[in-house]
């Protein structure tokens, strides 16, 4: 009966069906017709004022309060085992059941290999590391962990947001998420002015090498030259503290000052310049020191001089996970299509395998929106201005925001995660058809 409390040991009504709920909400026999009406969502009205544990029956009903509340952000959680409304009558029992692996990679972490800005600052000179971030963590959830279905989404500020769908990632455990998140966990942060990346042992684990392949490359034709770190010199000292030998860093530094008289009179960028001297330089020792092995008997080629490059690249460049956002299963993420309340901006699906090509600059906002949905109202007037019925016609026709480069950014959606997630979908819920009828459940012929 409505306004009843339920005793506090209380088990949410769920059903065996409910514990392995279907991906979305549907007519289908074995869809889970209480999925949606346990996601929680967290609207975050004028004021900072965050309203949590929001919960809707279905779509429109989601839509009728965006519209009457006006959120200027929509945070989404997990689903969990009852009503998010009705959490206090279940108490201990009340638990997320599942909730995509999330991953939140943010510019302000590289603030210390930025020349471009800081803080909240983001341009086409700094997202090559975002779009190299991109790249990195998405093959590695694809080929170390099978998974499929990956949204990337531009966040509307200064970073990405990454959601997993896969139900075997839906699935994790807070202590499965964890493992996950620290498997990327290549960057360890800072110590002694230079940052640690865990880069242990004479071979780099495959996963390792194939992020470091992709930096390498990154790191020459896109990062490198963006953001000029051997230019100025204190990115050039910070740099030389990788060297592993002092002789080496003196040897270098030599060599930039011999090719500093001409490089005024040279058309090749000058980071690049005085990179190709320090690879050139620690390609020398490491000859001179196999030379002496052969010849020597005993002495052995360093590790850490075989490794320094590397170790430069990754760690200016190797993606930089906020942790705890990808821990916990009830971590709240902004939910993607949403309006950054700063910038204005939207927050579209990225393509990974077009990261490089992303203009955050460029991406919709508010104002742009109105002004193309503004446009498109008065091409469809002035169409229609000859014919009878001009002002009935004005008013028809496909939904508006496909007149927008909101089509664009809902076409990406449906390429990169909404096709391949709806077709996983029907195959789950048609196999869990045939096993209804295998025990009796649905008095099916086929």
């Amino acid at each position: 009966m409505a306004g009843d409390a339920a005793p506090a040991n209380a088990e949410p009504s769920i059903n065996v069906q409910d514990a392995m709920p279907s991906y979305y909400d549907s007519k289908h026999a074995q869809a889970d017709a209480h999925f949606f009406n346990r996601r929680e969502f967290c609207f975050t009205l004028n004021g900072d004022i965050f309203v949590r544990y929001q919960a809707f029956k279905d779509g429109a009903e989601l839509q009728a309060a965006i519209q009457r509340r006006c959120p200027a952000k929509i945070d989404i959680g997990p689903v969990y085992s009852a009503n998010p409304q009705d959490r206090h009558k279940f108490g201990a029992s009340f638990q997320p059941l599942e909730r995509e692996l999330v991953f939140d990679i943010d510019l302000t972490d590289y603030d210390d290999v930025r020349t471009c800005g800081s803080g909240g600052h983001i341009c086409a000179r700094c997202w090559p590391l975002m779009a190299v971030a991109v790249k990195i963590i998405d093959a590695g959830l694809r080929q170390e962990f099978g998974f499929q279905h990956i949204l990337w989404v531009y966040s509307g500020r200064r970073g990405v947001h990454c959601w997993v769908c896969d139900p075997s990632a839906r699935q994790l455990t807070d202590e499965q998420r964890s493992a996950v998140a620290s498997w990327f966990s290549v960057y360890k942060g800072h110590e002694e002015g230079k940052a640690r990346v865990a880069l242990l042992g004479g071979t780099m684990h495959p996963a390792v090498e194939r992020a470091a392949a992709i930096l390498r490359n990154a790191w020459r034709e896109t990062l490198l030259p963006a953001q000029r770190l051997l230019e100025d010199g204190p990115h050039c000292e910070a740099m030389l503290r990788y060297l592993p030998e002092e002789g080496l860093v003196e040897s270098v530094k030599r060599k930039w000052a011999t090719a500093a008289k001409k490089e005024a009179n040279r058309s090749m960028d000058v980071s690049l310049l005085r990179w190709g001297i320090i690879e050139e330089e620690v390609r020398l020792r490491l000859a001179e020191e196999k030379s002496r092995s052969k010849t020597g008997g005993n002495f052995k080629v360093v590790g850490p001089l075989e490794r320094c490059l590397d170790e430069i690249v990754m760690a200016h460049a190797y993606p930089r996970l906020d942790m705890e956002v990808s821990k916990k299963m009830n971590h709240l993420l902004k939910a993607p299509f949403c309006v950054h309340p700063k910038t204005g901006k939207v927050c579209v699906p990225i393509d990974p395998a077009h990261a490089d090509d992303f203009d955050p600059d460029g991406v919709p906002t508010v104002a742009s929106l109105l002004g193309e949905l503004a446009a498109a109202a008065a091409a469809r007037e002035e169409a229609a201005a000859g014919a009878d019925g001009a002002a009935e016609a004005a008013g028809k026709g496909p939904e508006p925001w496909r007149d927008t480069r909101m089509a664009d950014a809902v076409t990406t959606f449906e390429r990169c995660l909404l096709d391949g997630l709806a077709a996983s979908n029907r195959e789950e819920l048609a196999s869990r058809t045939r096993v209804a009828v295998a025990v009796g459940q649905l008095g099916i012929d086929f």
